[in-house]
């Protein structure tokens, strides 16, 4: 029996969404039951990532190095170098691949647009979204009102949105001059071309490792996001759970290990990506960061890994929709979801123990 998840795929293939490269299952597609011995039906998955393969991804490279996907009944999980968080969103509601990592602005965003991705697991509880400056170059930055009167340059996409957004909220947007940095905002920073960057924290790690001190603002603590998350098709994930729930198991167990066992971490991240080893420092430096500063907070602490909750959602949406970026209307509390979540496994409901939060 061919699937409705499968004649969806070639309906958007003939609507013109793009090339798909068959339907998940081999030929002939899955049916909608699950295989009766609690494995998962669809056992060959592509996990897209939102960028290229690094320090931030440790969780999964761990889960697939360690055998943790091979042990909920996987024969290969596959991941995928990606393109941003917008093309992953994208191409995870097109049913082009079966898990992509993407963020809450991406998924807001490509709802909006007519497609269905949705959050099953939200791996980085807080935003990533800093504003930060050179002590020697700008002094030491405390407060958002000590950048009135500066240069802020941004890249560009959600984080040039959000960085807007934050700016705005703190009553300086309009005595900056806030200008579009490209992809070179390190640089420019650090150049002295700009006197305070918006980006996100791994930009934070880059600056630090090129010898000089840092200061950074969280744009979470104003405006309440979720970055990394796991993102599937709703028509998947509605047909094949125990795929989608035996994916989530091992990445728990993948997240768990990978921040009990850094050093390990980083080892089995560059055997996958070796040129990663002339950075090995560096990608050490940011998942340690990740691990203790993203991944936990009380929602975590009480429900387990990988929670959502209305607000930061709804806090994300609102700032995006009152700047325009959405093409229609989107609910945000249709594009999220707890219900894939193992809350009876140990490395989903005990994670903040487990890492010792």
């Amino acid at each position: 029996m061919t699937s409705t998840y499968c004649a969806r795929r070639r309906f958007l293939a003939v609507a013109g969404a793009g090339t798909l490269a068959g339907c998940f299952g081999g030929p002939g597609g899955d049916s909608s039951e699950e295989a009766a011995d609690g494995e998962p039906a669809v056992d060959t998955v592509t996990l897209l990532l939102n960028w290229r393969i690094g320090a931030l991804h440790a969780p999964y490279v761990a889960a697939r190095e360690n055998g943790f996907y091979a042990d909920e009944g996987f024969a290969d999980v596959a991941l995928e170098g990606g393109d941003g968080s917008d093309f992953a969103a994208n191409q995870a509601g097109l049913g082009n691949v079966e898990f992509a990592i993407s963020s809450s602005d991406q998924l807001l965003n490509v709802n909006s647009r007519g497609l269905s991705p949705r959050c099953v697991a939200v791996v980085m509880q807080r935003n990533p979204n800093v504003v930060f400056a050179t002590r020697d170059g700008f002094g030491e930055l405390t407060d958002p009102e000590q950048l009135e009167g500066a240069t802020v340059g941004s890249g560009p996409g959600m984080v040039r949105e959000m960085t807007r957004a934050y700016l705005d909220r703190h009553g300086v947007l309009e005595s900056v001059e806030y200008v579009d940095a490209g992809f070179d905002t390190v640089q420019q920073l650090l150049a002295g071309d700009l006197d305070a960057a918006g980006g996100v924290f791994g930009d934070v790690v880059d600056a630090e490792h090129q010898g000089v001190e840092i200061d950074a603002l969280s744009v979470d603590d104003t405006i309440r996001s979720y970055g990394h998350l796991v993102a599937t098709d709703e028509a998947f994930a509605a047909e094949h759970e125990t795929t989608v729930r035996s994916f989530l198991r091992a990445t728990a167990r993948g997240a768990v290990w990978a921040s009990e066992n850094p050093e390990d971490a980083i080892d089995a991240l560059v055997d996958v990506q070796p040129e990663l080893g002339e950075v090995r420092e560096n990608q050490l430096d940011k998942w340690d960061r990740m691990a203790a500063e993203y991944m936990l907070s009380d929602a975590v602490a009480e429900r387990g890994w990988g929670v959502s909750e209305p607000e930061p959602w709804e806090q994300t949406y609102e700032t995006l929709d009152s700047a325009g970026v959405f093409e229609d209307d989107v609910d945000p509390e249709t594009v999220w979801t707890n219900d894939y979540l193992d809350d009876e496994d140990e490395h989903t409901a005990e994670y903040a123990e487990l890492v010792g939060a």
